[in-house]
């Protein structure tokens, strides 16, 4: 199965007991339909992912970065800290494809680190002798 959508967070790298190393992260997909009134229905989903294969990928899984997924899903079910009924959608990543880049701000400052570091020449109105 494939699923397209934005991180919603940055990923984490997690160590199971067995010193397995996962990287978690969250995906939105948002889907629209209309209804037969011709109103447009717009939902997302959310899923809760992980990838067994590299921890190193956890460091281009930034949130709002669009990403294409193929794995299976699966759904879970708990009872939450006050008791009621939860359900959530897990995807199991197998291979993750890069549709977005960095974070607005790291490319901010990325930008302003280039200005500062290689500054262009300002053209003076002094007039030279030659």
């Amino acid at each position: 199965m494939n699923i397209t959508g934005r991180l919603t967070r940055d990923a984490e790298v997690r160590t199971t007991s067995q010193n397995k190393e996962v990287v978690s992260f969250s995906v939105a997909v948002n889907d629209s339909y209309k209804t037969k009134q011709g109103e447009r229905i717009e939902q997302t989903a959310f899923f809760d992912c992980s990838y067994w294969r590299t921890p190193k990928v956890a460091d281009f899984l930034t949130k709002g970065t669009l990403v294409e997924l193929s794995g299976r899903v699966s759904a879970r079910a708990w009872a939450g800290n006050d008791g009621e009924p939860r359900a959530g959608l897990n995807f199991h990543t197998t291979e993750i494809k890069f549709y977005g880049g960095a974070k607005k701000a790291e490319t901010v400052e990325a930008t302003k680190k280039i200005k500062t570091v290689n500054p262009v020449p300002q053209e003076t109105t002094d007039d030279l002798p030659f």
